[in-house]
C-alpha cells in the first residue's frame, strides 16, 4: 500500500510540473525552465501566458542564450528533481557530485524546443550537456569524463552553488 501511495504522489507532483508557464526558477542553485501546458479544460483567462509566444524571440536564440548565460546547461527529459529517463537521471547524478550550479530545461514539454536544441548542437539524443558554452555530449560522455577526472578539470573554475 505504501509503495503504491508514494508512486501516486510522485506521479502527481511530476504531473504538476507540466502546467507551469515558461519561467526560470531556482532550487538549491539549480535553475529549471518550464513551459506552458495547452490544457483544453482550462479557460483562456486562467491559462498562464507563455512569454515566448508573445516575445518574437526564436527558440534557436533562446537555446543560444541558455548556453551562453549558464555555466552548465542541461537539456533533459524531465527536471533535475524528477528526471523522466535513466540517461537524464544519470547526467544529473554525475553533475550533482560537483556541487556546481546546474540549469535545465525539460525538452518533453515542448517538441519545438527539442528540435531547436538538436539543430543547435547537431546531436540527435538527450540529455545534452553544455559546459561554459561548449557542447560536451550526453550522460555516457559525462560519466566517462567523471571517471577519467576530465570533468573535474572542466568544472574547477565554476563557482560552487551556495
Amino acid at each position: 500500500m505504501a509503495t503504491s501511495l508514494s508512486s501516486i504522489l510522485l506521479k502527481g507532483i511530476a504531473a504538476r510540473s507540466f502546467t507551469k508557464p515558461l519561467t526560470s526558477s531556482c532550487y538549491y542553485g539549480m535553475r529549471y525552465f518550464n513551459t506552458v501546458s495547452n490544457d483544453p479544460d482550462t479557460h483562456d483567462d486562467f491559462k498562464p501566458a507563455n512569454k515566448l509566444e508573445n516575445s518574437n524571440i526564436s527558440l534557436a536564440k533562446i537555446v543560444e542564450q541558455d548556453v551562453k548565460d549558464n555555466p552548465i546547461m542541461l537539456y533533459m527529459k524531465g527536471v533535475p528533481d524528477f528526471p523522466q529517463c535513466g540517461f537524464s537521471a544519470l547526467a544529473v547524478r554525475v553533475l550533482k557530485l560537483y556541487d556546481v550550479p546546474l540549469s535545465a530545461r525539460n525538452i518533453l514539454e515542448d517538441p519545438e524546443l527539442k528540435s531547436a536544441v538538436k539543430a543547435f548542437s547537431n546531436w540527435p539524443t538527450f540529455p545534452q550537456i553544455f559546459i561554459k558554452g561548449e557542447f560536451v555530449g550526453g550522460s555516457d560522455i559525462i560519466l566517462n569524463m567523471h571517471q577519467t577526472g576530465e570533468l573535474k578539470e572542466k568544472l574547477e573554475d565554476i563557482t560552487p552553488k551556495q
